[in-house]
């Protein structure tokens, strides 16, 4: 697999059999991530865990463009549909759905969501994605919650991408914490110095998660790393 960060909590995933997954748009209102083209990103499915416009700013843009199938919950997949977003399938905490690449499974996340336009936006979630031999686990925005022990003990995961910025979600020890009860050795870490309340300390990120046995990566906005 291949893996693309777009910033903040966006990236994207290239799977073995060339499906691409993208993951929680938020690009053109985020200034550190001025160097990406969002008419060039690929999605074939993009997935969004909750309403906050620092999640799917461009959701609407990119899921038009791309005639890309939106997975998010029930309340987002209706907003959606009354922006004229048809290809949608809505999968609440708990649930999954075998789609043509793979299993995802809708999984708690402990937060708040609330669209742009003050509309409810359902429970926010996370995602377990299986897709050949490979599964992966995709936190979103979270505090560290004593859920994630029963991934790891279901799941044997390739890698997670967790939140660890702090303030709003939880921070680089949470995280590491995280990465240890779900089963990850390998971390990429996202939802982090986009604006001044997550600013972190990369080196004091990197010493919580090596302390728990578990590899950090912060790859650049727009770098592709393989994973």
């Amino acid at each position: 697999m291949k893996l693309t960060c777009y910033g903040h909590s966006c990236f994207g995933i290239e799977l073995s059999d060339g499906t691409h997954l993208l993951f929680d748009p938020f690009i053109t209102p985020n200034e550190l991530a001025k160097g990406i083209d969002i008419e060039s990103i690929p999605a074939d499915y993009l997935l969004v865990t909750h309403g906050h416009f620092d999640h799917m700013a461009d959701a609407e843009a990119i899921l038009k463009r791309t005639g890309a199938k939106l997975i998010a919950n029930f309340e987002l997949v209706t907003w959606f549909g009354g922006k004229g977003i048809s290809n949608a399938h809505s999968l609440n905490a708990g649930g999954a759905y075998d789609f043509p690449f793979g299993r995802v499974k809708a999984v708690n996340a402990i937060h708040s969501s609330v669209l742009p336009d003050g509309t409810y936006g359902g429970g926010p979630v996370g995602f377990v994605v299986e897709a050949g031999a490979a599964s992966f686990y995709v936190s979103g925005d979270t505090a560290l919650t004593l859920d994630m022990k029963m991934i790891g003990e279901r799941y044997a995961l390739e890698f997670a991408v967790l939140c660890i910025g702090d303030n709003f979600t939880m921070g680089a020890e949470d995280a590491a914490i995280a990465a240890n009860w779900v089963g990850a050795r390998t971390v990429v870490g996202v939802h982090y110095d986009t604006f001044p309340p997550i600013k972190i300390d990369k080196v004091a990120a990197h010493s919580a998660f090596t302390a728990k046995g578990v590899e950090l990566l912060l790859p650049g906005i727009g770098e592709t790393i393989g994973i």
